[in-house]
């Protein structure tokens, strides 16, 4: 029996073990983008519900010159239009080999923490961390002690938990199962660390996004909706790695790529999942090339639209 027939073997019997009683599946739906009025105005208009703010040095809530004055602006705003904040997004790479850069990414980071904390935001996405020159046991030894001694009791008073999204050209070991099993096991049942579960990486990695979710849906607490398309003629020319550079897998909105959405809403259902489930728009055919920002532009609401339109067959609000 392989790990995984094991792993699917024993949350089957425990889902037979102990029925729970089926309520409507009503999870938050969301937009991930920056904070501003115009944005938090587009998707309460539009009947979302939640927000993944994204967080930068140039983003509009920089934790660094942020005053808690214009914080609890902010979250007035948000209260007012109906808007939950699920997660802030700030992909930072934690365990930079040179000293000091680490030290002012360890510090920024635990900015965006205490912002966290003060907004009601109960997640933070992020990468793992990642040193290539060193070998994973070693990277993930490192993470582990960096996390622990840098960012866990500012997560304890926080109240917030450190998701990984797979995001595979990021400063990120938590990708795949292999980098999941490997970083779960070091910080066993730790309060701190999980998921934010995106598809539509797996599927250009050539990986499964459904029995991935399976099997690791313990850990999912928040959820990027995105899509992948994979453009078979181009991939069959040229190869993964083709000579002229050629592009064989683009972002999507939900329904225009590869991913069986039902499928994949079937496992966090069946799970339990009551968590929020937000948009990260990166689709080019909507305007994801051309959104200079913060403000979304025209173009690029009209994907967030489209994929509202999609998603309503699943995610009833």
């Amino acid at each position: 029996m392989t790990r995984r027939t094991l792993v699917t073997s024993l949350a089957a019997t425990a889902a037979q073990a102990q029925p729970r009683r089926r309520v409507e599946w009503k999870p938050k739906l969301g937009v991930l983008g920056p904070f501003t009025p115009a944005n938090v105005e587009f998707a309460r208009s539009q009947g979302y519900n939640n927000m993944i703010i994204n967080i930068g040095r140039r983003d509009p809530l920089e934790p660094e010159t942020v005053t808690d004055a214009q914080i609890a602006e902010a979250r007035a705003l948000l209260d007012k239009a109906g808007i939950s904040v699920s997660a802030l997004q700030c992909t930072q790479n934690h365990i930079l080999p040179d000293p000091e850069q680490r030290a002012r990414q360890n510090s920024y980071f635990v900015k965006v923490i205490q912002l966290a904390g003060k907004l009601g935001a109960p997640y933070i996405g992020t990468a793992s961390g990642k040193d290539p020159a060193r070998p994973f046991a070693q990277q993930v030894d490192d993470i582990v002690r960096t996390y622990n001694e840098k960012y866990f009791l500012a997560c304890e008073r926080a109240k917030v938990r450190l998701l990984w999204e797979p995001w595979p050209e990021g400063p990120n070991l938590a990708t795949s199962p292999v980098g999941y099993e490997a970083l779960f096991k070091r910080f066993g049942d730790s309060p701190y660390v999980g998921l934010q579960y995106d598809p539509s990486h797996f599927v250009r990695q050539f990986m499964d996004p459904i029995q991935t979710a399976r099997d690791f849906v313990r850990w999912i607490y928040d959820v990027h909706l995105k899509d992948t398309e994979i453009l078979w003629p181009v991939l069959r020319s040229g190869g993964i790695t083709p000579v002229n550079k050629q592009s064989w897998w683009r972002y999507r909105i939900p329904g225009l790529g590869s991913i069986n959405w039902g499928e994949f809403f079937s496992v966090l259902q069946e799970a339990g999942y009551q968590g929020a489930m937000s948009v990260e728009h990166e689709d080019a055919l909507y305007g994801a090339d051309n959104n200079p920002g913060p403000d979304f532009s025209e173009e690029f609401k009209v994907g967030f639209v489209m994929a509202k339109r999609y998603l309503a067959q699943y995610v009833p609000l």
